[in-house]
């Protein structure tokens, strides 16, 4: 008997490798944003892209709010072209990171997603700083 989880064989071990390994170059998590911000380490600029409602209701500390649709190179250009971008929303079940990445990819901008946005971040047990930029 085959199950539903096993009925697709498994990729091949490099294919894995290969696929597993590149989502590092696309994807960083809480703990990562966390662990940088706590040493005074941060050398990107961490992006809410949700509403400002929504951010002044609690966001990650230190990060600005910038609404996907928002993402516009004049909102940039106080930042140089390498600088390294890392996006969030709500969480797992909201696309606006992926919307906010696709457009500061576009602009040619280094960008990263936070996984988890401030659903992985409370999960995390990482506290909300709260009110507008």
């Amino acid at each position: 008997m085959t199950s539903a989880v096993s009925a697709v064989p498994a990729a091949p071990s490099g294919q894995a490798l290969a696929h597993f390994a590149s989502a590092f170059a696309y994807e960083t998590d809480c703990a990562d944003v966390h662990g940088a911000l706590a040493a005074g380490e941060q050398d990107f600029v961490l992006l809410d892209t949700r509403s400002p409602e929504l951010y002044a209701q609690g966001h990650v500390p230190g990060a600005l709010n910038l609404p996907h649709g928002k993402i516009v190179e004049i909102k940039l250009r106080e930042y140089p072209m390498e600088t390294l971008f890392v996006v969030y929303c709500a969480g797992p079940h909201c696309n606006g990171a992926h919307r906010g990445a696709e457009r500061l990819a576009r602009l040619g901008r280094p960008v990263k997603l936070m996984i988890g946005g401030i659903t992985g971040w409370l999960a995390e047990g990482f506290i909300l700083a709260k009110g507008s930029a």
